[in-house]
């Protein structure tokens, strides 16, 4: 059985944008994947709301993807395959961050995944760098506006090219959420009930390619 685990935020655990509770699971995007890739494959959901790429929350420091990376990897061994899709919360206001520099933290956590799963398992996983999906043009109407600003709009169409220079660097497989999907009217960050059906059948085409 392959094992694959998707390590993310608010996106890949399902926040619902209406409500703020959870889609289900037949509906957010790793349990689509699942029933898509088939019994053959073991898909791990591990988002969490809010978390950020290296950076410490002011309010919620445990978000922090990367002090949870190392135990998250060690706990679900031996991985085959990680989805990364992280640094939508980075471009809170209170962070002060560029593109360019959330790349950077993600860049951070593919080399954790790759040297610490190699040590630890003893193989490197396929890693698939997704660059973020865009902030909603509608962010001034949005509940987490004051968290978010009209600037995190423009920054976080800069992900794409920064995200593609990490993947080439670390060998991962590039994937642009933003190419194929859009965020909710409702608060301009979630995905709908259809972007994750988008993203689940991009990612499965994705994943069976993959040699693992």
């Amino acid at each position: 059985m392959t094992t694959v685990l998707c390590y993310g935020d608010s996106n890949t655990y399902g926040f619902v944008p209406e409500t703020g509770m959870r889609y289900p699971r037949d509906v957010r995007y790793p349990g689509r994947l699942q029933m898509l890739l088939g019994e053959e494959y073991a898909v791990i959901e591990e988002g969490c709301n809010g978390r950020t790429t290296i950076y410490d929350d002011p309010i919620d420091g445990w978000k922090n993807g990367l002090d949870y990376l190392k135990p998250c990897l060690h706990s679900h061994k031996p991985i085959d395959v990680v989805t990364l899709m992280l640094g939508s919360n980075d471009l809170k206001a209170t962070f002060h961050l560029t593109a360019e520099k959330i790349a950077d933290g993600a860049a951070v956590l593919v080399d954790v995944i790759r040297t610490f799963t190699e040590e630890t398992q003893g193989f490197i996983p396929k890693i698939i760098l997704i660059s973020p999906p865009e902030i909603g043009k509608g962010i001034k109407t949005s509940p987490f506006y004051g968290a978010f600003y009209e600037e995190a709009v423009e920054e976080s169409k800069k992900f794409p090219v920064y995200y593609k220079a990490v993947a080439e660097k670390y060998g991962c497989v590039f994937l642009d959420a933003a190419a194929y999907l859009y965020p909710s009217e409702t608060d301009s960050l979630h995905l709908t009930p259809e972007g994750h059906r988008i993203l689940a059948e991009k990612l499965c085409e994705t994943v069976k390619k993959l040699s693992v």
